[in-house]
């Protein structure tokens, strides 16, 4: 028998819906010849429209939506040279600041009324420096605490980054805000070992507690076996849900005791300007059934021309009862969140699904870059009565005002071929949904 997840959680199983710039750099607040201490702060804002709601929550409506998010994330990271013991001990502590005003999200998912700070990361660790030449500069890093953890490009894991708001379960399941932007994306409790440097094999064991009642506080273990080389990278995952929270078991009824085993490659298989990425990802839980995911990936990147335009075309697939964890936005914007409104707030949310995207881009200069993602989508079994099937159409720039400033405008256009009366998501009709955002960026 096939295990059917509730439908308004097979969505943002991790990660803003956008792949966000990297931090510029820190503020540098001490610094020896053994010790450095720096400050990081990073904020972004978004200001987003829809035309539609969807009903996901319960709560949403069939007119349009406006509403804002925004998250301060401030801290401090260290670092010391051991002199007396080999390698180096780090530590990082930081908190996040998040709000949701107006409307709340075109899902109903947010209200507008959600505020919170908190704790996000608090972790320390130990880098083997040169102890094992064979492994490669600190080619043992262990740590423990509150982190962020990925695994690949974020397929199967990407952070915990399921940011629930006030308009779901009576908020019960509330995280403070910035639903879209996810801003807390971190672990709980994490023990982390990495094995290897950059090339050649490399792997990594770990032990990650979810605080995310959303995501039923799932306890993992995780281990990983990879090769790395110029042409790209294979790697093997193994991920079991140790447990999860009896309170809010019966959100993911499959997922306790699941089992999940993947593999995947990417990289250009040594031919310049060629993109190649794939992973297939079995799943098996107590009841036996057995759900798969997978896709593959080519892209082009037409270096000599002017603007160094880019294509790429994506296949992917999830099974009627998959459960697709942690995934989130861990390589470029539509990875693994395909569609602005669907991966957000339509449908579907990478499960019963198949998806075919095509990516154009092209960038001006190095501070600018314009695309555009396309999107079908088809519901694999309607056995339910669901319909998820549409098309999608989101463009996008991205500019880099400065070293610390950035600004992300983009349109979309999402055509659902069913609206909510009918099995689909979108209330009131099933015409199609122009969708907004305007998302600021800094970090210093």
């Amino acid at each position: 028998m096939t295990t059917r997840y509730p439908r308004f959680l097979l969505m943002l199983a991790a990660g803003t819906a956008v792949a966000l710039p990297a931090t510029a750099g820190a503020a540098e607040i001490y610094s020896d010849s053994t010790t450095q201490a720096n400050a990081n702060i990073e904020g972004v804002v978004g200001v987003f429209h829809s035309q539609k709601g969807y009903g996901q929550s319960g709560t949403a409506s069939d007119s349009g939506r406006d509403w804002q998010e925004g998250y301060l994330k401030y801290g401090v990271d260290t670092s010391h040279t051991l002199s007396a013991l080999p390698g180096s001990l780090y530590g990082n502590v930081a908190w996040v600041s998040s709000a949701t005003t107006g409307q709340g999200d075109a899902a109903g998912f947010t209200t507008g009324d959600e505020r919170r700070t908190h704790i996000e990361d608090f972790f320390g660790g130990w880098k083997s420096g040169e102890l094992f030449p064979a492994l490669g500069s600190d080619g043992l890093d262990i740590s423990v605490g509150r982190q962020y953890v990925q695994v690949g490009d974020g397929f199967l894991i990407s952070g915990d980054s399921l940011n629930f708001g006030e308009g779901i379960l009576d908020g019960d399941l509330d995280r403070g805000g910035a639903y879209y932007l996810a801003s807390r994306r971190s672990f709980d409790k994490t023990a982390v070992v990495r094995i290897g440097g950059e090339e050649g094999w490399r792997g990594d064991l770990m032990w990650l507690q979810s605080d995310n009642r959303s995501q039923a506080r799932a306890e993992l273990a995780i281990a990983t076996l990879e090769n790395v080389s110029e042409k790209g990278t294979v790697g093997l995952t193994y991920i079991d849900v140790l447990d999860i929270d009896d309170d809010y078991a019966y959100l993911y009824p499959g997922r306790d005791n699941s089992k999940t085993y993947s593999l995947r490659a990417q990289g250009n298989a040594g031919v310049e300007n060629l993109f190649l990425s794939g992973e297939y990802a079995w799943q098996k839980n107590d009841s036996d059934d057995k759900e798969s995911a997978w896709y593959l990936e080519a892209g082009w990147t037409f270096s000599e021309l002017p603007w160094t335009p880019s294509i790429s075309y994506r296949f992917s697939r999830f099974s009627e009862g998959y459960d697709p964890l942690f995934y989130g936005n861990g390589r470029a914007m539509g990875t693994w969140f395909q569609g602005e409104v669907a991966a957000n707030y339509a449908g579907p949310f990478n499960s019963n699904s198949r998806v075919q995207q095509i990516n154009l881009s092209v960038a001006p200069n190095e501070a600018m870059n314009f695309g555009v993602m396309l999107y079908d989508f088809k519901t694999l079994s309607t056995d339910a009565g669901a319909n998820i099937d549409g098309t999608e159409i989101d463009l996008y720039a991205f500019w880099a005002i400065n070293e610390h400033w950035w600004v992300m405008p983009l349109v979309g256009r999402y055509d659902p071929e069913a609206s909510a009366s009918s099995g689909g998501t979108q209330l009131g009709d099933s015409d199609a949904n122009y969708y907004t955002q305007l998302l600021l960026g800094f970090n210093f």
